[in-house]
């Protein structure tokens, strides 16, 4: 009897090791996909470490848009605080100055930073909550047709 006790005992403790080590495994692989949102003032405030995965979100700075083939530059701003951004490639149609942006990509050890996806937005419908309530402590924010500084009516579907 105190044979076959013990040896259940192992077989429950070896598979509470291998559960574990896959919780372990699972945690690490959705560490390393999770993307974190961040405004331009969450950047200046907090230490983002170089080269990590980022989204960040606000307004394309009016005047800031600069174009070279098929890089392009930009400043996103909540009003606040303000951070450059580099793309290379096609630029959604939606993408102008002054509308909302959301750029996912890293920051560079010189402060820019580098998008490999640029997702336009029409309105402030569509905003991340966060940059909405930045540009609502800035004193930005408008609600209404076009987004915070309205460039016109809305194009394309819903």
């Amino acid at each position: 009897m105190g044979r076959r006790k013990r040896r259940r005992l192992w077989l429950v403790v070896g598979g509470l090791a291998v559960l574990g080590v896959a919780v372990a495994l699972v945690l690490s692989a959705f560490d390393d996909n999770l993307v974190f949102f961040h405004s331009p003032s969450d950047i200046a405030e907090r230490q983002v470490p170089p080269d990590r995965r980022i989204r960040i979100g606000g307004l394309v700075q009016e005047g800031s848009v600069l174009r070279d083939g098929m890089t392009t530059e930009f400043t996103v701003t909540d009003m606040a605080n303000d951070l450059r951004v580099r793309y290379v490639g096609l630029l959604p149609d939606l993408f102008r100055e002054g509308q909302g942006v959301v750029a996912e990509g890293s920051l560079g050890t010189d402060g820019l930073f580098t998008a490999s996806q640029v997702l336009a937005k029409h309105d402030e419908n569509y905003m991340p909550p966060e940059v909405v309530d930045s540009l609502k402590r800035a004193g930005q924010w408008q609600h209404g047709p076009g987004g915070p500084e309205s460039g016109g009516p809305k194009r394309g579907g819903t």
